[in-house]
């Protein structure tokens, strides 16, 4: 699963964890222990996070990319 959306990783110390935002999907992120579980749970959080868009019949921004809201 690949999406086109835009996704920040940083490391959290206060969490221990790595961080994966996605601005463009207000509220949308995820974290992981390691950089690549970050990633992995980002992906699958954007997925879950459009579908319950869908049903809630809100708007689905599309990806613009690189840095447009950071």
């Amino acid at each position: 699963m690949t999406s086109k959306y835009e996704i920040i990783i940083y490391w959290s110390e206060e969490d221990g964890s790595f961080i994966a935002e996605v601005p463009e999907l207000a509220g949308c992120m995820a974290d992981g222990k390691t950089y690549k579980e970050a990633l992995s749970n980002a992906e699958i959080i954007i997925q879950e996070w459009i579908e319950a868009a869908k049903e809630l019949k809100r708007p689905i921004p599309q990806p613009k990319g690189r840095l447009m809201f950071a």
